[in-house]
């Protein structure tokens, strides 16, 4: 299996979870498309630049043989399926959780006035 296979079905995983949360809860407690594309982006930027300086100083590297050779700095592409699958993965989670305890605190509340 290459890192783009493993990196796909990562992203993949992430992105029906998250659409699956997000589906589950309420439409007025649903992260922000916008506010989930800048946690994206500046995820991407952060990830290009400490991942070259971390590939540059030789704390790790790729077996050539299983990227696709697109690099950003010197991040393979695959090493940004990460950044992304957290950042829709995350809000999600964390948008469906609170709306979760939310709701078992509105209930808990009207059990107590009956």
């Amino acid at each position: 299996m290459t890192y783009l296979q493993l990196a796909a079905w990562f992203v993949g995983a992430a992105a029906i979870a998250a659409v699956t949360l997000a589906i589950l809860t309420p439409r007025a407690r649903r992260p922000r498309a916008a506010a989930v594309a800048i946690a994206a982006a500046a995820l991407i930027v952060l990830t290009a630049v400490f991942d070259s300086i971390m590939i540059a100083s030789g704390l790790f590297h790729y077996s050539p043989d299983h990227l696709l050779g697109v690099h950003i700095g010197l991040a393979p592409l695959e090493d940004f399926a990460y950044p992304v699958a957290g950042a829709l993965l995350l809000p999600a989670l964390w948008a469906f959780l609170r709306a979760r305890r939310h709701s078992g605190r509105a209930e808990g509340s009207r059990e107590g006035d009956a």
